[in-house]
């Protein structure tokens, strides 16, 4: 079994994002994988990087820290709007944030709910307690692909994309042992996300849906 066993808890994003959101990753599948990447927003790269887990700034925001076994790796590029860029780093910024509670057993963590909020932070919350009331974690890496951006008024914005979890796999903290189980279909996630921009600039993931097993995210 892969690293995400179950689903994400699915969230409502409005019925219109929730379709514009769909298209996207369908369009995406169409053209084929590689095509449309995103990597380290504030980079200034054009060639796909990995933003650190353990990213903060001046402006206050908490470190995360991954162990040395694991590890995410976000593909896209610069989309030079630099409003959508800031939602797309913290769009990645969330998701290492849900994996650092995972590691850290704890969702007392700073991270979780500075790049998390509303729906989405209670959906990210009883997920990592799903990790962490059996004692597993999470080893290898996992990669997130085929990025979208759309942006609706200031503070909001619609984020989709892919996630590849053949190459993570469940560890058992109390035993050691890593489930490394063959790759299926539902190694592949699409993802469809509602960003919230708050008071402090941070755009916050507030709404999630996810698709297991996605046909738009197959390889």
């Amino acid at each position: 079994m892969n690293r995400r066993p179950t689903l994400l808890a699915a969230l409502a994003l409005t019925a219109a994002a929730a379709l514009s959101l769909s298209a996207c990753g369908s369009d995406d599948s169409s053209k084929g994988k590689g095509n449309d990447k995103i990597a380290g927003a504030d980079t200034g790269s054009e060639a796909p990087v990995s933003p650190s887990p353990s990213v903060s700034d001046s402006a206050g925001r908490p470190k995360i820290t991954f162990p040395s076994d694991a590890k995410n790796v976000f593909e896209f590029e610069k989309t030079g709007d630099a409003t959508k860029d800031a939602a797309l780093a913290d769009s990645a910024l969330s998701v290492n944030s849900v994996d650092e509670a995972i590691f850290e057993g704890s969702v007392d963590t700073k991270a979780l709910g500075f790049y998390n909020a509303d729906k989405a932070l209670s959906a990210s919350i009883t997920y990592a307690l799903r990790y962490i009331n059996k004692s597993d974690t999470w080893v290898g890496e996992t990669r997130y692909f085929d990025y979208k951006v759309t942006l609706s008024g200031d503070n909001k914005a619609y984020v989709t994309y892919c996630s590849d979890e053949s190459k993570s796999y469940i560890k058992d903290k109390k035993t050691g042992k890593v489930d490394n189980t063959p790759t299926t279909a539902n190694a592949y996630v699409l993802y469809n996300t509602g960003l919230t921009r708050n008071a402090d600039g941070v755009w916050q993931t507030a709404n999630i849906v996810s698709d297991r097993g996605a046909k738009a995210c197959q390889p």
